[in-house]
């Protein structure tokens, strides 16, 4: 099977690029599930119903979240119930949702079975179980149960966590991808059957702070006052996916990733590294 993930979806500029381009690229690149981070799709903080159906409807066919899911909690406690919406898993026990999903995959061979985990750091991040006694708990189980695909995405502001969850899982999951940060990392690999990218980086705009508006940044940086950050109404916009190949065995056996920018009509495709 071939799965795409596309990097945290920031605001109305971040839906928009996906609008114009997911579908295309789905058929050109014979795409067969989508996966998407949207904790910041909806003004840069949260995920709306209403912003929730219009992705689906652009060919995504999961959203994850991280430490933004709860922004808008009225709504998220409806999606993770009704939607094909995940929050990170390592939530303590007892919140409304769940980050993992077993997922049934048409492909042009038949169904496959991906198993897709969301999880978040510890570091700067709200309370959480330890993120990697959590995942090893989970791909143990998963195993036992058969499934060989895995998809893991871990948002986390740290590189070392996020490296050290490949270490730990290099070989027994199929694909991990990190987010949070909004900045693409130059590190897209395959290692031991696993591929990995340490973060995957924004899909919005790029032309100012992470997505959002330079103003506040700049000012809080040089005064100490801060404010509320705003995602620009008009910009220029890139769309960042990682696609990964896997086998029947649960093996990443391909992986690159697209880059899309508003303002060019080729694709930039960048290859992975196989160690």
């Amino acid at each position: 099977m071939r799965i795409a993930f596309i990097g945290d979806i920031v605001g109305r500029p971040g839906r928009k690029i996906i609008k114009e381009n997911l579908l295309k690229i789905r058929e050109e690149h014979n795409i067969d599930f989508v996966i998407a981070n949207g904790e910041n799709a909806s003004h840069g903080f949260g995920l709306t119903t209403k912003n929730c159906d219009e992705l689906l409807k652009m060919g995504i066919d999961l959203i994850t979240g991280g430490n933004h899911s709860f922004d808008k909690k009225r709504d998220m406690m409806v999606l993770l119930e009704t939607k094909p919406v995940l929050r990170p898993d390592n939530y303590p026990p007892g919140l409304i949702g769940s980050g993992l999903k077993v997922c049934d995959i048409q492909t042009a061979d038949g169904i496959e079975k991906l198993a897709v985990i969301n999880l978040m750091g510890q570091y700067t991040m709200p309370t959480v179980e330890n993120p990697f006694n959590w995942a090893r708990k989970l791909v143990n189980q998963l195993l036992e149960d058969g499934i060989k695909s895995i998809f893991i995405d871990f948002h986390a502001e740290v590189t070392s966590e996020k490296r050290i969850m490949l270490m730990m899982l290099q070989n027994e999951v199929s694909m991990i991808c990190g987010t949070h940060t909004h900045v693409g990392t130059d590190d897209l690999q395959i290692f031991n059957n696993t591929a990995y990218l340490t973060d995957i980086g924004l899909t919005g705009c790029r032309d100012n702070v992470i997505g959002m508006d330079k103003k506040v940044p700049i000012q809080k940086v040089t005064t100490g006052l801060g404010g509320h950050f705003e995602v620009p109404s008009s910009c220029k916009t890139i769309l960042q996916i990682m696609v990964t190949d896997i086998n029947k065995e649960g093996k990443a056996t391909n992986s690159f990733k697209i880059k899309k920018l508003c303002n060019n009509p080729e694709h930039i495709i960048t290859k992975a590294m196989i160690d």
